[in-house]
C-alpha cells in the first residue's frame, strides 16, 4: 500500500507545474481596456481564444496576434488543440475585418498566423497576401510579423506573401529534428528549413521558433539552432511546451529558467540577432522588439 502511495505522489510531482509558470495577468488599466474593446467588437485574437500568460504584457505595448483562415485545420498536429477537419469556405472579407480590428484596437505592432489550410489550391497564400495589404492600407503605421504555414514548401506561395511585404515572415520548426515525425503530422523538419532558406535568401527577415519539454536533448536543441542558422534565420524563439488538452502529447519536462537562459545566451553568441527564451515565450512573445532590434 505504502509502494502504491509513493507511486501516485511520484506521478503527481512529474506533472505538476513549477512555480516559474504559474503566473497571475495583472489588473492594468491597458489590459482592461484591450479586453473591454475585443469583446465588444467580437474580435477574434490568438491572445484570448489561446490563453495566452503574455496578453497583458503585449498589449500594454500595442501589440496582438491575430489568425486568419478560419478556425479548423487540416492537419492534426500532436502539441496542437487547433479542431482539425474540413474547413469552412474562406471568408472573402476576412483580410478587411483583421485590418479594422487592429484599426479599432490601435495597435503598433500585428502578428498575423493561421491554420494550415491544404485543402486550398493556393494554401490560403492569397488570403495572406490580401491581408497583408489591407492591414498596410488602415495601418500605415502599424508594423507586422506573419507567421505561415509551410505552403507545402512550393516557393510561389511562399513569393506570394514575400511579395505583400510584411515586415518579419516566421515559420515554427517547432521541435528538434528527432522527435518531428512524432509531434507534427504532414510537415516535415527539412522542409520547414527549406521554408525559411528561401524567406532569408529573399532579403526578408525571418525567424523560427521551437518548444522544449517533449523529449528533446540539449545537443539536439543547439543541432537546431546551428540548422536554423544556415537557414538564414536571425531571430529564434524558445519556450516551454504545455499540453492543452488530454488528447494531446504530455509535458515529459518542465526546463528550467536557468535552462532556458543557457540558451539564449549560447543562441546570441552562435549567431542569431534576437532570442527569446523563457518558459512562458510564445511565438510573438516580445515581436515589436524584434522589428526595432534588427533597424540598428
Amino acid at each position: 500500500m505504502l509502494h502504491i502511495e509513493m507511486k501516485v505522489m511520484e506521478i503527481k510531482r512529474k506533472i505538476s507545474k513549477p512555480e516559474w509558470l504559474k503566473i497571475q495577468l495583472p489588473n492594468t488599466a491597458d489590459y482592461n481596456w484591450m479586453h473591454k474593446t475585443i469583446r465588444d467588437n467580437n474580435l477574434h485574437t490568438i491572445c484570448t481564444s489561446g490563453k495566452c500568460p503574455n496578453a497583458a504584457e503585449c498589449w500594454s505595448k500595442g501589440t496582438a496576434t491575430f489568425m486568419i483562415l478560419g478556425n479548423i485545420c487540416t492537419r492534426a498536429c500532436k502539441f496542437c488543440n487547433v479542431t482539425t477537419g474540413k474547413p469552412l469556405p474562406v471568408d472573402a472579407n476576412e483580410p478587411i475585418k483583421i485590418a479594422r480590428s487592429i484599426n479599432i484596437m490601435k495597435l503598433k505592432h500585428a502578428v498575423i498566423t493561421s491554420v494550415d489550410r491544404d485543402d486550398l489550391d493556393d494554401g490560403g497564400a492569397n488570403v495572406w497576401a490580401e491581408t497583408i495589404r489591407k492591414i498596410k492600407e488602415l495601418n500605415p503605421n502599424t508594423t507586422m510579423e506573419v507567421l505561415i504555414p509551410d505552403f507545402n514548401g512550393m516557393p510561389n506561395l511562399i513569393q506570394i506573401v514575400i511579395d505583400a511585404n510584411p515586415e518579419v515572415i516566421s515559420h515554427n520548426l517547432e521541435t528538434v529534428r528527432r522527435l518531428t515525425p512524432e509531434i507534427r503530422t504532414k510537415a516535415k523538419y527539412d522542409l520547414s528549413l527549406d521554408t525559411l532558406k528561401y524567406i532569408s535568401d529573399n532579403g526578408v527577415v525571418s525567424k523560427s521558433g521551437i518548444m522544449l519539454g517533449l523529449g528533446e536533448t540539449e545537443n539536439e536543441v543547439y543541432e537546431t539552432m546551428d540548422d536554423l542558422l544556415k537557414a538564414g534565420v536571425k531571430i529564434m524563439t524558445i519556450g516551454q511546451y504545455l499540453q492543452p488538452a488530454k488528447q494531446n502529447l504530455p509535458v515529459k519536462e518542465y526546463v528550467t529558467p536557468e535552462q532556458f537562459a543557457k540558451y539564449k545566451t549560447i543562441g546570441l553568441e552562435k549567431g542569431f540577432k534576437f532570442v527569446e527564451s523563457g518558459p512562458l515565450v510564445r511565438s510573438s512573445y516580445h515581436a515589436e522588439d524584434h522589428i526595432n532590434a534588427l533597424k540598428r
